[in-house]
């Protein structure tokens, strides 16, 4: 596994992302179903203000990515003519003795120990072709497992009058500072209030549809508790060369956070492969099997001894990435809930992320542009209290 490594120079002038796919993901989306809605893009077209849209939509739509269906060597989602998605693991030998429920849990993705049940108790589970009879069955390496999963759930996505902050605005595009707390675009149970809903309103449906229904001109994401900038295409064809930009690492995205700990060096790269964590769904990890890579450079911009303001950029950009790299190396964000620790210093209880500068060149023109974000009112207010006590304990 790689180590982090000491990097040299100014933050990198990029950030990956699938193309045609947004990274990060807003963990509260909770999935039903684990098949691939891929094909679901270009021909469903997002409709306009006042509007009602219709997609199906699972996991891979509303978090995590065509490649992120199905987690764990075996596993996979196998659409069914004219029947329900099937899906299907082999269990190898680290998962002997595990529940299968907890195998479930563990191999698709969003699914909870209490849905696993569900299926196992309404007879959707088989063992090596036999119906499962209890969901405390101990699993033995070679067992192939099955799940008939009930279809995809329709979400209704409308258009809605929400404010927005735009920074940038033209035939082709929108640049949005988003608030903290936003979610980016709807999920089973979470289907309104959402950037998206409002870009469909602010846009009047006229918006890229490369991403289906569901996410109508998004090119990239960033957490519900990150706060900053992102892009939203209005034609498919600056989402297509937005996508491929990011693909290529063309496009530049830095962050600031406050991180605790005091960091031994200036400067620094985490080059470590993130997959989800067998132990909690709701969760990316450092994996050293079926992992993706993942690259985070990171700067040192203040010291306050117990915490440390960082500014960070992406050579990739994979769920929760700078959240679980930083907490890998022992430097967790200040606030984060789900990889930091659990008391509330200054009573922050979410992550301190910001995503405070964006550059690309424009689809259309070819010409570059940047635009940043000043952190936001709570975030700074942060940064004052830390000075302050930092002071005081020189």
């Amino acid at each position: 596994m790689n180590e982090r490594a000491a990097q040299t120079g100014g933050p990198a002038d990029g950030a990956a992302a699938l193309a045609g796919r947004a990274p990060g993901a807003d963990a509260e989306a909770v999935a039903r179903v684990t098949v691939s809605e891929a094909e679901a893009g270009a021909d469903e077209v997002a409709t306009g203000a006042g509007a009602e849209a219709v997609a199906r939509v699972t996991v891979s739509e509303a978090e995590a990515g065509a490649d992120e269906v199905a987690t764990g060597a075996g596993a996979e989602a196998v659409p069914q003519a004219g029947g329900p998605p099937l899906f299907r693991a082999v269990a190898g030998v680290e998962d002997i003795g595990a529940r299968l429920d907890v195998f479930l849990a563990g191999r698709m993705a969003d699914v909870s120990r209490s849905y696993a049940q569900g299926l196992i108790t309404q007879g959707a589970v088989t063992v090596n072709g036999a119906a499962a009879q209890a969901k405390r069955y101990n699993i033995k390496a070679g067992d192939v497992v099955e799940a008939a999963l009930p279809m995809p759930e329709l979400l209704k996505v409308e258009a809605e009058d929400i404010p927005l902050r735009i920074v940038y605005e033209d035939d082709e595009l929108l640049v949005i500072d988003k608030d903290k707390g936003m979610v980016v675009h709807p999920a089973p149970g979470n289907e309104s209030g959402t950037l998206v809903n409002a870009v469909m309103f602010h846009c009047g449906g006229r918006l890229s549809a490369i991403n289906g229904v569901a996410r109508p001109g998004i090119v990239h994401r960033i957490d519900k508790d990150t706060s900053g900038l992102l892009l939203v295409a209005k034609t498919d064809m600056a989402h297509r060369a937005l996508a491929g930009a990011l693909a290529a690492h063309e496009i530049v995205r830095k962050y600031e956070a406050v991180a605790y700990s005091n960091f031994m060096e200036d400067e620094g790269k985490v080059d470590l492969p993130l997959g989800r964590d067998p132990r909690n769904r709701l969760r990316q990890a450092v994996v050293s099997q079926n992992g993706r890579r993942a690259v985070t450079h990171y700067w040192v911009k203040e010291r306050f001894g117990d915490f440390t303001h960082i500014e960070l950029s992406l050579e990739t950009g994979r769920t929760h990435q700078i959240r679980v790299h930083m907490a890998y190396i022992k430097h967790p964000l200040l606030g984060d809930p789900l990889y930091g620790p659990k008391n509330k210093p200054f009573g922050v209880e979410t992550q301190m992320l910001h995503a405070g500068t964006l550059g690309f060149r424009h689809p259309k023109t070819g010409g570059y542009m940047e635009f940043s974000s000043p952190l936001p009112e709570g975030f700074a207010g942060i940064l004052e209290k830390l000075r302050a006590k930092s002071k005081r304990t020189r």
